[in-house]
């Protein structure tokens, strides 16, 4: 379902009209407002996912690879739209979530995938570890509070912070997925 919303995230985001089209006292163009709704939706479908999987011992290979890929698709969507429309219209706040966190982030994401298909090729499925998770759940957080980045400077703020907290987990969480799976890496040289 993540995935399936993708197309909508898109398609609104970079709505030129809803993004010059204000909202609540013009506190937070449609465009933001409604890609936050998509985004809540999708996050919390991510949550009920994994819920569901794990209490229901549900847990599939077809899930354990198409779980981390939905993530990442929404997550990488998301960040590309706020950095394009935060430069393109309040240019003063590219400090947010400038393109070289984009490019990091996007580059630890091929990685561990490099990883992940090296391994299953070898009959083995590598589940998301915890601290990919925390990377998942700060960027997530952080791009929630980013879509709505034009109520206030402190929003902005609190949403910046969470995305610098998120590249950190991204650095050490792909290392750590790195060093625990080197085995893996070595055998397929």
């Amino acid at each position: 379902f993540r995935i399936v919303l993708i197309p909508a995230l898109v398609i609104i985001g970079f709505n030129e009209t809803l993004n010059a089209t204000f909202m609540f006292n013009d506190s937070i163009s449609i465009a933001n407002f409604v890609d936050l709704i998509i985004f809540l939706v999708a996050s919390i479908t991510d949550f009920l996912d994994g819920y569901i999987a794990r209490k229901y011992n549900l847990v599939t290979t077809f899930g354990k690879f198409a779980d981390p890929l939905a993530d990442k698709l929404l997550v990488i969507s998301a960040m590309i739209i706020l950095s394009f429309n935060i430069s393109k219209y309040n240019p003063e706040l590219n400090w947010l979530i400038p393109g070289w966190v984009i490019i990091t982030i996007l580059c630890r994401e091929f990685i561990v995938s490099g990883i992940r298909l090296v391994a299953v090729e070898r009959g083995t499925v590598i589940p998301a570890g915890i601290l990919g998770k925390i990377k998942t759940a700060t960027t997530m957080v952080g791009l929630v509070i980013l879509f709505a980045y034009q109520i206030s400077n402190v929003v902005a703020i609190i949403g910046g912070v969470f995305m610098y907290i998120a590249l950190l987990f991204t650095v050490i969480s792909g290392v750590d997925y790195f060093i625990k799976n080197r085995k893996i890496i070595l055998e397929s040289i």
